[in-house]
């Protein structure tokens, strides 16, 4: 308990004197001055006060080339232009003769295994551009005998209703194939696991002579504008006999009442036969001889080579096991590089162009639904227990050859991955075990283990780590192995 002392009247300290209050403000430094108030930034360019520039952290590893190659299956490319506001002829492999516009047809016939990847996106500006985009992919036999065109797998979303953009947690378990943000995303994930749409058949008989529709799907717009839709689609085909393939896109015809209609193949060769390319043309390429500086590396319309890159990753090629870094340390594989960002490795794993547009990318740029298999046979040198973690991550891109990789601090709000990945291990009990995990990753974003192992002296370990690169993603990644 506390108590005060009691003073009788007369031994009251007195109370000690202040200073006139103009004499303490004289003795006091005066304010800065306020710059004047046309020269403050607006209320809404000030950041708030939690906001704080993200900063470049370096993580040392060592950078390495992803070992193993493409494959040299052909990908019928169709990219560009992403947007389409006119309709067209948006990828042909058909001869130029007789046809009005011969620039349009690259004359490259498919044969045996090929894949086809489109992706494009239809936009409504006004009310009068609210009518629905067809997509058609129109195949033409030239052969005397009938041809045996096979889908072995097969693929196609559109954002709106089927995969719209949702914010998704970092990592994601995607065993149930349920998670998916985009329609790239959405469709990679399907082809990963092998499956086929149920509305794709199995097995087209062309006659000779005749051309058929592999496709014939709209994309919608809302008819509230402004607005988009896109659609994303990844087959896996095989021919028995050389063919032409084209993809095109129209406007719904209206029918006499005004409403709209799907077009008939006969409209659609029309089109093949008298129309141009489809518009408004992306922007070209940056020629890959010009001086060092900004890059346009411009959208893909063409045949790529290249639908697979299968690697097995040691140590080097005279031996079957990739060794575990030491202790606190990691190495990171670099993952779809591209020429001038290859994080020091100088290999560019962008698939070659065999035809492409002239105003389009030189080179497959991204690797768009080509799928990575990549096998790690790890093994511990030591004589000490190791716990090692595998993920993948989206460092801040770099050509220059350097100790370690950059990330950002806060990490940045810009997208750059969202796709799923397959994890196949043996796990401690001697079971096979496969998972799905669906990421997002922005740029300069650190990534979460993909899988955690404990490693015995002298043990081993094999991994595999199976992709396809999404579209909506923008490269490159790494591959990081680290020892805790």
């Amino acid at each position: 308990m506390l108590f005060w002392p009691i003073f009788p009247l007369a031994q009251i300290p007195a109370i000690p004197a202040f200073p006139p209050l103009q004499a303490r403000v004289e003795t006091q430094p005066a304010p800065p001055l306020l710059p004047p108030k046309e020269m403050l930034p607006p209320l809404d360019m000030v950041p708030p006060l939690d906001e704080v520039p993200p900063q470049e952290v370096v993580e040392a590893t060592e950078i390495r080339p992803l070992p193993g190659e493409l494959d040299s299956i052909p990908v019928f490319n169709s990219n560009s232009p992403e947007v389409v506001l006119t309709e067209g002829i948006l990828l042909s492999t058909f001869p130029p003769n007789g046809m009005r516009s011969p620039q349009a047809h690259l004359n490259f016939p498919l044969q045996g295994r090929f894949d086809l990847f489109t992706h494009h996106i239809a936009r409504a500006r006004t009310q009068a551009e609210t009518r629905t985009l067809y997509q058609g992919i129109i195949l033409y036999n030239p052969n005397p005998q009938p041809v045996i065109f096979e889908i072995l797998q097969g693929a196609s979303y559109l954002t709106s209703p089927d995969a719209l953009f949702i914010d998704l947690p970092d990592l994601v378990d995607n065993t149930a194939g349920t998670v998916f943000s985009g329609p790239g995303s959405r469709a990679m994930s399907d082809i990963l696991r092998g499956l086929r749409q149920p509305n794709w058949p199995t097995q087209i008989v062309i006659p000779p002579g005749q051309t058929t529709m592999l496709m014939n799907l709209p994309i919608p717009v809302g008819k509230v504008v402004p607005s988009s839709n896109g659609r994303s689609t990844l087959l896996r085909l095989s021919s028995s006999a050389p063919i032409y393939v084209a993809n095109l896109a129209m406007f719904a015809p209206l029918t006499a009442d005004g409403s709209e209609r799907a077009p008939t193949i006969e409209e659609w060769q029309n089109l093949l036969i008298n129309g141009d390319l489809a518009g408004p043309r992306d922007k070209a390429p940056t020629p890959l001889d010009r001086p060092v500086g900004e890059v346009v590396y411009g959208r893909v319309a063409g045949v790529a080579s290249g639908s697979r890159w299968t690697a097995k990753i040691t140590d080097n090629p005279s031996v079957e096991y990739l060794s575990i870094p030491k202790q606190g340390q990691s190495i990171s594989y670099a993952l779809s590089t591209v020429h001038e960002i290859t994080f020091g490795t100088n290999q560019v794993q962008s698939a070659k162009m065999h035809v492409r547009y002239p105003d389009t990318a030189y080179y497959a740029h991204g690797n768009y639904a080509i799928e990575y298999n990549l096998t790690l046979p790890l093994y511990n040198p030591s004589d000490r227990s190791k716990k090692v973690t595998i993920s993948l991550q989206t460092p801040l891109k770099s050509d220059e050859p350097k100790n370690g990789i950059l990330f950002l601090k806060p990490r940045d709000r810009q997208i750059f991955f969202r796709g799923t990945v397959k994890v196949s291990y043996i796990d401690e009990r001697g079971a096979s075990q496969t998972r799905y995990f669906h990421l997002v990753q922005r740029r300069g974003q650190k990534g979460e283990p993909l899988l955690t192992l404990n490693l015995p002296p002298g043990g081993s370990q094999e991994v595999q780590i199976d992709f396809l690169y999404p579209p909506d993603a923008t490269p490159p990644q790494v591959l990081t192995i680290r020892t805790l």
